[in-house]
């Protein structure tokens, strides 16, 4: 399961991804998600950093997506990451009050660099 945090501020997610890339943790490893689209992007274009696109989902999953609302596509790019359909379901839930998920997907232990 990748490893998630969740931030209200913009710029303290930026300051972390720097974190995680400046100890060895590759940028295609870090992902930004936000309710938000063009905060996604933003965020992630500032701090080099992935959004969930694509190369990460399946094309069935991909075409689902533009025809769903935004809070099923949010859960299915969390679950085509990795997250169980429960958890996917509450990180949505955050994303809708505004929150920003900074997902891990290396298998380093990311954890221990936040201590």
């Amino acid at each position: 399961m990748p490893f998630i945090r969740e931030y209200t501020n913009d710029e303290n997610v930026m300051e972390d991804v720097k974190k995680l890339q400046h100890n060895g943790i590759n940028s295609k490893d870090i992902y930004i998600l936000t309710h938000d689209d063009d905060r996604t992007d933003r965020i992630a274009s500032n701090v080099n950093a992935n959004t969930i696109g694509l190369s990460e989902q399946d094309v069935k999953t991909f075409l689902n997506n533009i025809f769903s609302k935004k809070g099923d596509e949010l859960r299915a790019k969390l679950q085509e990451i990795g997250l169980s359909e429960e958890d996917a379901h509450e990180y949505e839930e955050d994303l809708d009050e505004g929150k920003v998920l900074l997902i891990v997907t290396s298998d380093q232990n990311v954890e221990s660099l936040f201590v």
